[in-house]
C-alpha cells in the first residue's frame, strides 16, 4: 500500500513483461510496493513478490475508485506506442492517477517539468528548463540536455542522448544509444533507430536510421 495525504492507496502494475519488471524496480526504489498486476498471463504475478494477479483486462482496475489506487504503466513502448497510450488514456480519462516516478539515481535539475505518469529510470539525466510530457519514458542512462521539449507518450530509450533545445513530439521514440544534435525537431510518431546520429529534423511518422540518420525505405 501507499499512504498519500493520509489515504492508503493500492498500487497496481499494468503489464508484467520486460518493461513491467523495470517499472517494478523503479517503484521499489521509490518505496512503493505493488499489490496487484494486470496482465494476460497469470504466471507473471510470480515475478512480483506478494502481488495478486488481477486478470488480463484493464477493466479490472475499475473495481476500485480512482482515489483508491495508484497505477503504474508497465506496458513497454517497444510495442506499438498506441497500446501503451491507450492503457494510459483510457484510465486517466476516468480519473485514475499515474504517479510520476523518478529513480533515486537519476538526476533531474530543479525546475524541470515532469508531467503525470512520466517514468525516469536509473541513471537518467535531465538538464534545466526541460519538459517531459505525460506517460513518457526516459529510460536507463538516457541524457537530456537543456531546454528540451519531450511530448506525451514518448520513449527515450536506454543510453540515448538529446543535446540542447531538442523537441520530440507526442508518441515518438528515440532508440537506444542514438544521439540527437542541438535544436533538432522530431515529429509526432517518428522513430529514431538505435545508434543513429540525427543531424536533421525528422518529419512526423518517419523512421530514420544510420550515421548520419536518413529515412529508412
Amino acid at each position: 500500500m501507499r499512504d498519500i495525504g493520509g489515504m492508503t492507496q493500492r498500487v497496481i502494475l499494468l503489464g508484467g513483461g520486460g518493461h513491467g519488471i523495470v517499472v517494478a524496480g523503479l517503484a521499489a526504489a521509490c518505496s512503493m510496493h505493488i499489490q496487484g498486476v494486470v496482465d494476460p498471463d497469470p504466471e507473471v504475478a510470480r515475478r512480483f513478490a506478494g502481488a495478486e494477479w488481477m486478470g488480463g483486462e484493464d477493466a479490472a482496475v475499475l473495481l476500485y475508485a480512482p482515489d483508491a489506487v495508484l497505477l503504474l504503466n508497465g506496458v513497454g513502448a517497444n510495442r506499438p506506442a498506441t497500446v501503451r497510450r491507450r492503457v494510459y488514456e483510457a484510465l486517466h480519462g476516468r480519473g485514475y492517477l499515474f504517479p510520476t516516478l523518478v529513480h533515486p539515481t537519476a538526476w533531474v535539475a530543479p525546475g524541470v517539468d515532469l508531467a503525470d505518469g512520466a517514468q525516469i529510470m536509473a541513471g537518467a539525466m535531465i538538464q534545466p528548463e526541460t519538459r517531459v510530457g505525460s506517460n513518457s519514458i526516459i529510460n536507463t542512462r538516457a541524457s537530456i540536455d537543456h531546454e528540451c521539449r519531450i511530448g506525451a507518450h514518448v520513449h527515450i530509450a536506454p543510453g540515448a542522448t538529446l543535446c540542447g533545445n531538442v523537441v520530440v513530439e507526442d508518441g515518438a521514440m528515440v532508440g537506444a544509444g542514438a544521439v540527437v544534435t542541438p535544436g533538432i525537431y522530431i515529429g509526432t510518431g517518428a522513430m529514431v533507430g538505435a545508434g543513429a546520429a540525427v543531424t536533421k529534423n525528422v518529419p512526423a511518422g518517419v523512421t530514420v536510421r544510420g550515421v548520419p540518420a536518413r529515412p529508412s525505405s
